[in-house]
């Protein structure tokens, strides 16, 4: 009896055939005129090095990088719900009398795009859902993308090559902002059109031209019939057009320069550790998308959100009670609560309303143009000019995290600062006494911010570096020979002490002469200074990395790092960190 031997072929006649090519089953009709297809287009288009490039891209994997997904699920949800809306919304502010289905209305004169929108909401099957998300995915994504902002921000990945893609990012930001107070204002109802009277009155407030706007965009003294129409082409047409062509930018942008990621084992500025577009990614993406759009689909069936029917169509005369603006908005509303009335004054014959127009004209632009002016401003004072394609953890630069939790707790302030008159209703509290205390708020609390982040930072660096040269508390108690009593340390392994140590050291630049060998001053001598001061100010309290030196030292005594922590480590100048 033969043995059937590893590979299968116990008789002589399969040995025979043992080095034939494997037989393969012959493609289907189906997928032979796919690939036919295909090949047509890449002979006269040529995608397919393009194709094959982003199949093969790799994203790392970490849950982060998920925000700037659901910001784009979100514009997208947007996209698809808002071509639903344009097929029954009529933008116009002519008159008509409602006959609709909801009882409380029907016979009330209003415009045309307000009735619309109760016919939207009521009798169009499914219309009040999709309205509803089409308001929360704009919500969501106005938050998605300052969360991703900050993780940008709080991480160092706005550094070069990155700092177009974070001017776009800024810019995203502000069109939204735009794009939501746009969309928002088209139903017309009573809500609505008191943010549009207030937008009014802000053109108004511009310094000489201030009139000459206002009568131009609404085509006469407010509210005339233009604005509704106006505003729904910038909202459908003008707006998404931006949006969609700086996110295609933004994701073009990313694939060429690749993604960052965090630091960690293997993973260094020349490569990414992650998963391929092609298979994992694409399913985990696609995944995700459905996640983001059955969450938002939830949301909008249970939580009702602008109820546009409870507050009956706009007229000039009265203003709701309490009227709030979207969040992304309120920071807006409330520097104008927060500013005094007597920076209203009249110079050379016209009255500047610097009381309204500092908060509703100049906040904005000049909020976003601070932002987006950042990287240019971190990189002339660091002198650091390299590319980066590892992230920091925020504790590592305690001053940066200080700076965007000092923004954070500004905008909070004027944010609240904007449900003052809400306060003190329900709180039974002065309103005067409510303002004072925020316009003290706006400039103390983000001082007191900034100095406790940065001191939890330098706190953190400091546990971290004790946690590298000491080990982990093991909560075991030895008692030696000679009667003392200490806890062991168990050292970190090679993984985990390499997050801790894996930051670059960094120190101030050097304060030079300013003079040449000639005696002759240098030009930039000025500049160079306020360089210096303020490289101080970011790097001179920062705890460097634990040092090999330092670690073998600590390992063979416990006290023999201490010796070399206290030499001195000699400043850099500007040329050396260029």
């Amino acid at each position: 009896m033969n043995a059937r031997d590893d590979n299968g072929a116990g008789r002589p006649a399969e040995r025979l055939r043992a080095g034939d090519d494997p037989v393969t089953a012959p493609a289907s009709a189906g997928a032979k005129k796919l690939g036919g297809v295909a090949g047509w287009v890449d002979d006269r288009l040529g995608p397919a090095k393009g194709v094959n490039y982003l199949m093969k891209k790799v994203f790392p994997d970490h849950w982060s990088f998920m925000l700037g997904e659901i910001a784009m699920y979100s514009m997208i949800i947007c996209l698809l719900t808002g071509v639903f809306l344009t097929f029954w919304f009529v933008p116009s502010a002519g008159h008509t009398v409602y006959e609709g289905s909801y009882v409380p209305l029907q016979g009330v004169g209003m415009s045309e795009a307000y009735a619309s929108s109760l016919r939207i909401s009521f009798d169009i099957k499914g219309g009040l859902l999709i309205r509803q998300m089409h308001h929360w995915a704009a919500l969501m994504f106005t938050v998605a993308l300052s969360a991703h902002m900050l993780r940008v921000f709080f991480t160092g990945a706005f550094r070069k090559p990155r700092e177009l893609n974070w001017v776009i990012g800024c810019i995203l930001s502000m069109l939204a902002l735009v794009e939501g107070f746009a969309g928002y204002s088209l139903p017309d109802d009573l809500l609505s059109g008191t943010g549009l009277r207030a937008a009014e009155g802000f053109m108004q407030s511009a310094p000489v031209i201030g009139s000459y706007l206002a009568y131009a965009l609404f085509d006469g003294p407010f509210p005339g019939e233009a604005i509704i129409p106006r505003l729904y082409g910038i909202h459908v047409l003008l707006l998404p057009a931006l949006l969609v062509g700086l996110f295609t930018a933004h994701i073009v942008m990313v694939a060429v320069q690749k993604h960052t990621q965090y630091p960690g084992p293997g993973r260094t500025n020349n490569n990414v550790v992650g998963f391929p577009v092609m298979p994992v990614y694409a399913a985990k993406a696609g995944g995700f998308f459905f996640i983001v759009f059955g969450f938002l689909a939830l949301l909008s069936a249970t939580v009702q959100i602008n109820a546009i029917w409870v507050y009956g169509p706009y007229d000039p005369s009265p203003v709701t009670a309490g009227s709030q603006p979207d969040w992304y908005m309120g920071f807006a509303d409330g520097a104008l609560r927060l500013l005094p009335g007597w920076l209203e004054f009249s110079a050379f014959g016209y009255t500047l309303s610097l009381n309204v127009a500092i908060g509703a004209l100049l906040l904005i632009p000049v909020m976003y143009g601070l932002m987006a002016a950042y990287p240019f401003i971190e990189a002339w004072v660091t002198g650091d000019k390299r590319e980066h394609h590892l992230l920091d953890r925020p504790r590592n630069h305690p001053t940066r995290t200080a700076l965007g939790v000092a923004a954070m707790t500004f905008y909070g302030v004027l944010m609240f600062a904007a449900a003052n008159d809400i306060m003190a209703i329900k709180l039974r509290m002065s309103i005067n006494d409510i303002t004072y205390f925020f316009r003290a708020a706006t400039f103390v609390l983000p001082v007191i911010a900034f100095w406790a982040t940065r001191r939890v930072c330098l706190s953190l660096q400091r546990a971290d570096r004790n946690l590298v040269l000491h080990g982990r508390e093991t909560g075991r108690i030895v008692r030696t020979a000679d009667g003392q009593f200490f806890e062991a340390h168990e050292p970190l392994d090679e993984y985990t002490r390499w997050k801790l140590v894996q930051q670059e050291p960094l120190q101030p630049l050097e304060l030079t002469t300013g003079v040449d060998a000639h005696g002759v001053q240098s030009p930039t001598a000025r500049g160079d200074r306020l360089r210096a001061r303020l490289s101080r100010f970011y790097f001179a309290d920062v705890v460097q990395p634990v040092t090999p030196a330092e670690l073998a030292a600590a390992h063979h005594d416990g006290h023999e790092h201490e010796a070399i922590e206290g030499a001195e480590t000699p400043a850099i100048t500007a040329g050396e960190r260029n």
